[in-house]
């Protein structure tokens, strides 16, 4: 397969425009994809994904305002960074350009180093995100970004297997009762909000703002027995065994597990006995923390 590095989509109906941009940017080094108009852009977009977009603001039938807020409910294609051109200096245009999810702006007649300038910058932007990302969904954790309006931005893979039942065509659905409980606990330190699908009970906490417009979430899913299957599938454990290690975790003593499961302490110490076995675990502080190492990819 034929290395295309860095690839941008122009989107502009003028050919002047398009032929100059092109040619510099491959004089650059990069890739330059075209697009005559906004739909052109669409249709392209649901099969190639470039690294960054050059937008014209104004064309007709979709202009770039419209097609940009387009490009940012596309599933995989929300994250790309979208760069305004436009001859409109006026501020209205350049907030709705930003507003529409552009992340930058170029005023015509595009001055060419600048614009190199401002796409490297973004390019370079655009991978420390995916590459934080790729770590978080090498980890497991189970989080999402959502912006202002509710909406999804990213979420990891464990993320979408929990919420699977909140996806429709690839795009989270949150009711409006749910998108604003959880906008409004942006901003309290361990807020978090409950929500039952089924016998499932889903929580999320919100953990901090990523960035102007993008808050991010944690989402844990809680089913009875649910972090008890997961250690004794683990560890090859009996369910009582799964149990007594999930309470070890939690940094009970042994009478506390006695007491919560009904068993004696006696009969508690010959679990952990059989758990240290088959953990290879020499003590229970190496046991609990094996376990929460395991139940922390849970999310």
């Amino acid at each position: 397969m034929t290395d295309l590095g860095d690839t941008v989509l122009i989107v502009d109906d003028q050919p002047g425009t398009l032929e100059l941009l092109t040619d510099t940017l491959e004089r650059e080094g990069m890739t330059a994809l075209v697009a005559i108009s906004g739909q052109g852009a669409l249709d392209l977009l649901a099969k190639v994904e470039p690294h960054v977009i050059l937008m014209d603001a104004q064309m007709p039938g979709l202009d770039g305002f419209e097609t940009t807020r387009a490009i940012k409910q596309m599933p995989g294609r929300e994250h790309i960074p979208v760069i305004f051109m436009t001859g409109l200096a006026e501020t209205q245009h350049v907030v709705k350009g930003l507003a529409a999810g552009g992340v930058d702006y170029v005023t015509k007649p595009v001055v060419l180093d600048e614009m190199i300038a401002r796409i490297r910058v973004h390019l370079a932007n655009a991978r420390a995100t995916q590459g934080a990302r790729a770590a978080l969904d090498a980890a497991g954790r189970s989080l999402l970004a959502l912006d202002d309006g509710g909406r999804l931005l990213w979420s990891t893979p464990r993320a979408e297997e929990i919420l699977a039942d909140l996806f429709e065509d690839g795009r989270l659905i949150l009711s409006d009762a749910l998108a604003g409980r959880l906008l409004s606990m942006r901003g309290t330190a361990d807020s978090r909000s409950r929500l039952s699908l089924g016998d499932r009970q889903l929580d999320f906490q919100y953990l901090a703002p990523v960035r102007a417009g993008e808050s991010l979430y944690r989402v844990t899913e809680s089913r009875p027995g649910a972090r008890e299957a997961v250690l004794k599938d683990r560890f090859g454990l009996t369910a009582r065994e799964a149990e007594v290690l999930l309470w070890l975790a939690a940094g009970k003593s042994n009478q506390d597990i006695a007491d919560i499961l009904g068993n004696s302490a006696a009969t508690v110490k010959k679990h952990l006995l059989q758990i240290y076995s088959k953990l290879g675990a020499e003590n229970r502080a190496t046991a609990a923390a094996m376990a929460v190492q395991i139940l922390a990819e849970l999310g």
